[in-house]
């Protein structure tokens, strides 16, 4: 039996990682691999370096220690939307002699058609993740061009002038203002 260490990863918290896991198990199950750890980070974007994701920074650090042979993993884009941070961790996994299976893509590092794969991969993740970039800032651009107000609606109001006057004229500091009236401290300083 392959010892398996098995990754899964969600980027908001209003997600969950069940289903990942319950492929993986069964393609464990089906492939006759011993899973040894599941390691998992809940809520983080997959942007995000090894730093930032303490499931896969557990995961890196077991894996020098020689925990496992493999990684279990059910789509690439779980392993990362960053290709510099897909192509580390594949080069750091492969310097210890740890291959990747990645259940959706059919891909497997142990074979060198499987790191080319990997590699195309992780580009085009990479590349879908600039394209949605793009389109964002062309849709803020178009909604600024046409005179629309972007970002929170501002609570300032007459209300809110006075009761920043007025605790502003009885000494109250900047910060103490903003607590007391549930307002930022930006909003009081651009009143004063």
């Amino acid at each position: 039996m392959k010892k398996t260490a098995v990754y899964v990863r969600v980027s908001t918290s209003k997600q969950d990682t069940t289903n990942q896991l319950m492929e993986l198990r069964d393609l464990a199950k089906r492939m006759n691999l011993e899973i040894v750890q599941e390691y998992i980070d809940n809520g983080i974007s997959g942007s995000k370096g090894r730093e930032e994701r303490p499931g896969l920074d557990l995961l890196l650090n077991h894996a020098s220690q020689r925990k496992f042979e493999q990684v279990l993993i059910f789509d690439i884009t779980r392993l990362g939307r960053s290709l510099q941070n897909c192509i580390e961790t594949l080069n750091y996994l492969n310097s210890l002699n740890v291959d990747i299976l990645i259940q959706k893509q059919g891909i497997d590092t142990s074979t060198s058609v499987g790191r080319l794969t990997f590699s195309l991969m992780a580009s085009l993740g990479e590349y879908e993740k600039n394209l949605m970039r793009e389109r964002i800032v062309l849709g803020i651009n178009r909604a600024k061009s046409q005179g629309k107000k972007l970002g929170r609606p501002s609570n300032m109001n007459d209300g809110m002038k006075n009761a920043i006057k007025i605790l502003r004229e009885k000494g109250m500091g900047i910060v103490s203002i903003s607590k007391q009236l549930n307002c930022g401290v930006g909003t009081v300083y651009k009143y004063i």
